[in-house]
C-alpha cells in the first residue's frame, strides 16, 4: 500500500469528494490535490498546503496526517497495533491511516486506499465497521460476541436519510445490523453486487477488539471477484490537478 485518497464531506450537501492523494515511494511522501477539490466552491485548502496546483513533498509524514495517528509514546500504542491486526515490526503509517480512516469528530475528512486486483484476481479490502456508536447497547454486546471468520451479510439500507447508498452489515440469525460499510466503499460494492454473482461476494469478521474504542471494535474483510472492466477510483475527480512526474 503506497497511495491513499483523502475524502472531504461538503457540509451542505453531505456529499463526499476525493480532494487529495497521499503517496509514499519509500523515501518521500507526496501530497497533491485532486480534481474533486475544485468541485466544491467552499472547499478550503489545508494549512501549509494552500496551493491546489502544487505537489507537496516531505521526508516525514505531513502533520495533517501524522496528527491523526496514535503516537508511539502512548501507553496503548501496542494495543492499537493489535487492533489493526498489524505486526509491531510493520508499523506502516499509510496502512494505519487507511484502516482507521484517519477520521476525527472535529472535521469532515476520511482516508482510504483504492483497491487493486490481488494475485488471484480478487477485490479484497479490510475496514472497520462504521456507525457502531449509534446503535443500541445490545447490538454492541452482539458485536463483542462475534467470532473471527464469522459470516456477515451486506444489506442496502434504502431508507437511510443520510446516505441513500448506505450498505448495512448484518448477522444472519438473529438478524442484527452491526454497523455499516464505510461510505467511500458504497460505489465499489454496489458495482460489485451488480456485476458479480452475489454468492461469490463474502463479508467476514476479521477481528473483534473488545477493549478498543467503538470505531475500532469490528474489523471486517470483503472479498469478491474482480469483474472485467471494473475500475475503482477511476472518475475524473480522483485525478491529480498536477501530476508529480514521479
Amino acid at each position: 500500500m503506497n497511495r491513499l485518497y483523502l475524502a472531504w464531506q461538503e457540509p451542505s450537501t453531505r456529499k463526499w469528494l476525493p480532494v487529495g492523494m497521499l503517496s509514499f515511494d519509500g523515501k518521500l511522501y507526496r501530497f497533491s490535490y485532486t480534481r474533486g477539490a475544485s468541485e466544491s466552491s467552499i472547499f478550503e485548502p489545508f494549512p501549509k498546503m494552500k496551493r491546489l496546483e502544487e505537489v507537496y513533498e516531505s521526508e516525514e509524514l505531513f502533520p495533517l496526517f501524522s496528527n491523526r495517528l496514535l503516537t508511539k509514546t502512548r501507553p496503548e500504542y501496542n494495543d492499537f497495533l493489535s487492533w489493526l491486526k498489524m505486526d509491531k515490526s510493520e508499523q506502516n503509517q499509510l496502512k494505519m491511516l487507511a484502516l482507521t480512516g484517519a477520521a476525527r469528530a472535529t472535521d469532515s475528512l476520511e482516508m482510504f486506499a483504492c483497491p487493486s486486483p490481488t494475485a488471484d484476481g480478487n477485490y479484497e479490502i479490510s475496514f472497520f465497521s462504521h456507525g457502531i456508536s449509534h446503535l443500541d447497547k445490545y447490538v454492541i454486546e452482539k458485536v463483542n460476541g462475534l467470532d473471527p471468520g464469522g459470516r456477515l451479510f451486506i444489506m442496502h439500507d434504502l431508507q437511510n436519510s443520510y446516505d441513500f447508498k448506505a450498505l448495512a452489515l448484518r448477522t444472519s440469525d438473529p438478524m442484527t445490523i452491526v454497523g455499516y460499510c464505510p461510505r467511500y466503499l458504497d460505489d465499489d460494492v454496489h458495482k460489485l453486487i451488480s456485476l458479480c454473482d452475489p454468492q461469490t461476494i463474502t463479508m467476514k469478521v476479521e477481528q473483534v477488539n473488545r477493549q478498543a474504542p467503538l470505531q475500532l471494535r469490528l474489523l471486517c474483510r470483503l472479498v469478491a471477484p474482480w469483474p472485467a472492466g471494473f475500475e475503482p477510483c477511476s472518475s475524473p475527480l480522483y485525478q491529480p490537478i498536477v501530476a508529480s512526474g514521479k
